[in-house]
């Protein structure tokens, strides 16, 4: 969905940083989405009263098998924040160089706050939990802001490589770009909040993950 130009046609991949230990960041950053969407399918199928439709994922991170929900989001964080050193060391010239790096920093870092901070147990779940909604505490303030702060991050990061990819005349990178950064400012729905959120994390993290992988390519072909 992004664009990056090859070590040998556009000067603005270093192939001085495309060691192994670069390429490593890479391969956890593509594991991240993976990673987190199977953990949170698991725990879904898996805790009694869980419902899609109703709760978001990051509910998951409440009641007492919680903590498994909290390390994924801490871990899917960490996972964003190398792809984030990656690109800083690999891209170093041209439109999004700079800024890209700033932006999906933002984005794992406010995955892992957001798994620090769970948001309140609520709609029934998990089973004990008070029937409707309840009044948000401050640490599912704090969770729901980093959530939406991540997003529209990422949504940053889309544009700016969008801009690169533009510049370089890469259609299809253009219109990954274009696409991923409107999904992620797409308003939420006070309906099924639940059920867009869990989809838009989810193109969130392909994008991730296909981004870890292009720029992984490049590497190789950088120590090639």
């Amino acid at each position: 969905m992004t664009t990056h130009a090859t070590p040998q046609a556009t000067p603005g991949i270093e192939a001085s940083t495309a060691r192994p230990r670069t390429r490593g960041l890479l391969t956890a950053a593509a594991l991240a989405g993976p990673f987190f969407y199977v953990s949170s399918a698991a725990q879904a199928l898996s805790r009694d009263g869980f419902d899609i439709r109703v709760h978001p994922l990051s509910q998951l991170a409440t009641g007492g098998p919680g903590w498994i929900q909290q390390v994924s989001f801490v871990l899917a964080g960490l996972g964003v924040i190398a792809l984030a050193v990656a690109h800083r060391r690999l891209v170093t010239t041209g439109a999004g160089a700079r800024v890209a790096p700033i932006f999906l920093s933002v984005f794992g870092a406010g995955f892992v706050v957001a798994g620090c901070f769970p948001m309140d147990a609520q709609n029934g779940f998990p089973i004990g939990a008070p029937a409707g909604v309840v009044e948000m505490s401050w640490h599912s303030v704090v969770h729901t802001t980093a959530a939406a702060v991540s997003f529209v991050a990422l949504a940053g990061a889309c544009i700016a490589l969008l801009v690169r990819s533009i510049r370089r005349r890469r259609v299809a990178a253009s219109l990954g770009n274009g696409l991923v950064a409107l999904v992620l400012l797409m308003p939420i729905s006070p309906t099924e909040s639940s059920i867009q959120i869990a989809v838009t994390g989810l193109v969130a993290f392909a994008w991730i993950t296909v981004s870890a992988l292009s720029l992984r390519r490049l590497a190789g072909r950088a120590l090639a």
